[in-house]
């Protein structure tokens, strides 16, 4: 009978604590965020190489203070693909992370596959805006589009316990 109690309470604690860690992955750090506290949806010019503001709408963002790589991003633009080529920087890099499901605007895959196909057109909103990560949009012909933050080459490198490599902004203090 003991032993009997015992498996039960093993099987139970187990069953706890996976649901339990289920939802802390999935809903516990994530908190939906304004357009004021994102700083709304910008892109890097060509000329001026700083990030700029474009017009949207519709704005739906998603974030989290736990990690850089959980901020995601919805909204429209009426601006057309063949301007924001000629006025903004590509990204070539740009590989979407996938997201909660219950933040149904943003599909990872799509996008992605959208990118590769070159249905969608990849743009650096902002260099660094963690350090060691960049924020990525990625827009559709049809003014859809998605923002999310990525690691670049410099966090890369740091993040696997290599030195800055050279070309890289020196690591804020306190982050070593």
């Amino acid at each position: 009978m003991n032993g009997r109690i015992a498996v039960v309470g093993i099987i139970v604690t187990g069953l706890v604590a996976g649901l339990l860690m289920y939802y802390m992955q999935v809903y516990a750090y994530y908190a939906e965020v304004s357009v004021e506290q994102v700083g709304g949806v910008q892109l890097v010019s060509v000329v001026s190489g700083e990030p700029e503001p474009i017009l949207f709408e519709d704005f739906k963002a998603i974030d989290s203070n736990s990690s850089p790589l959980r901020f995601r991003a919805c909204f429209t633009t009426p601006l057309s693909l063949a301007t924001l080529t000629e006025t903004y920087v590509l990204d070539d890099d740009a590989m979407p992370l996938t997201t909660p499901s219950w933040f149904d605007c943003f599909d990872a895959q799509a996008i992605g596959d959208a990118l590769e196909s070159g249905e969608a057109v990849a743009f650096l909103a902002q260099k660094d805006i963690h350090y060691g990560f960049d924020r990525v949009v990625a827009i559709f012909p049809d003014g859809r589009g998605f923002a999310w933050h990525q690691i670049n080459a410099c966090g890369a490198e740091v993040f696997d316990g290599n030195p800055v490599p050279a070309g890289c902004p020196p690591m804020p203090e306190g982050s070593q």
